[in-house]
């Protein structure tokens, strides 16, 4: 019975992991790439990944792909958990039959690019226009003259209104969720200066060139990003005594240190948004775009700006606020896709034909 029960197990696994959509990875090098700051890198590697086929028009153009963007600290890899990866199956919004989707690790993320390659602190300072280019330069490459969505989760919200001003013509729809268009600054900005100042003041990371990991430094600033990414209902529904909260706190904090980023890299990707303010120049995008927050979310709370007039400045333009409940996960409802598929799906249909 044991055995069997272990058979079962195994075959229910098997049929979960083959359910999954098959994706490659690959790079994209750009030579002499050229920075906002003045810098330039002889070879910046773009790393990517795929999934689905893609389906070109008479002239070699791919017609049916989606871009998505990662968060900051993130990969392309962080969509690939079940909670996201239900959007692409058969029938889905952006079932895998008909849509060719791209995931890119953005500059200074994963397999792209970043100051732990070797140059540490001389890396060239980059931003999200810097990083927004040089994902249209991949876009070049795969073929890519429009895409049929451009979505991206936290800094990649930002960096599809970004996207979306620099290259107005480059999408048919955008799906930003999870971010503002107005400076970041305020607490937004304080958190992330605070963990930038926690690394740099720490005897260990030594101006960027350290030996050992600058743990102190990066202590403090996981536990201001687990804070930041909290959700209070949420939270408090999971750890409803204080044992189990201080239990949660512990994990938090092990799960954050094992998945941290090199502490110079860290730095790189919580600055990239120092030059980020598209506000002013929202209505370069003309094209259908939906833009999604949640009520909880603490980094972007509904009180800061008013989203809905702005978003009456994009001509196609739509605001959409998700309640907070004991469901939803704060700055990461953007991942779980259950509370928004429907927003995706009506997206997909009123750009059908722009």
């Amino acid at each position: 019975m044991f055995l069997r029960v272990i058979a079962v197990g195994v075959a229910m696994l098997a049929a979960a992991a083959a359910a999954q959509p098959a994706v490659s990875e690959a790079d994209f090098v750009a030579n002499d790439f050229g920075f906002g700051d003045g810098g330039v890198l002889p070879a910046l590697k773009q790393h990517y990944r795929t999934l689905g086929t893609p389906i070109r028009n008479p002239a070699g153009q791919i017609i049916n792909a989606v871009m998505i963007g990662h968060g900051t600290g993130g990969s392309g890899a962080q969509f690939l958990v079940p909670q996201f990866t239900r959007l692409f199956d058969k029938g889905a919004p952006l079932d895998v039959t008909r849509y060719f989707i791209i995931l890119p690790d953005a500059i200074g993320h994963g397999g792209s690019s970043k100051p732990s390659d070797g140059l540490k602190m001389a890396f060239p300072a980059y931003d999200y226009a810097d990083m927004v280019r040089a994902q249209g330069m991949l876009l070049d490459q795969l073929g890519v003259k429009k895409l049929r969505l451009l979505m991206g989760t936290s800094m990649g919200c930002m960096m599809a209104f970004q996207f979306g001003i620099d290259q107005p013509d480059r999408a048919q729809a955008v799906m930003p969720l999870a971010c503002n268009v107005i400076e970041l600054a305020g607490r937004n900005r304080v958190w992330r200066a605070m963990a930038i100042n926690a690394i740099k003041s720490d005897p260990d990371w030594a101006g960027g060139n350290y030996s050992k990991p600058p743990l102190n430094g990066l202590r403090v600033g996981a536990a201001l990003q687990i804070m930041a990414s909290s959700a209070p209902v949420r939270m408090q529904a999971d750890a409803p005594t204080r044992a189990a909260a201080d239990a949660l706190a512990q994990r938090a904090m092990a799960a954050a240190l094992a998945g941290s980023a090199d502490a110079n890299d860290r730095i790189y990707q919580l600055d990239a948004s120092r030059n980020y303010k598209p506000l002013a120049r929202l209505s370069r995008i003309k094209v259908p775009i939906t833009w999604v927050n949640s009520a909880d979310d603490f980094i972007n709370p509904p009180g800061i700006g008013s989203p809905v007039m702005w978003t009456r400045s994009m001509p196609k333009g739509r605001f959409v606020l998700i309640p907070e409940t004991a469901e939803t996960r704060g700055h990461s409802t953007h991942t779980w896709s259950m509370f928004w598929d429907g927003e995706l799906k009506a997206l997909l249909a009123r750009s059908q034909t722009n």
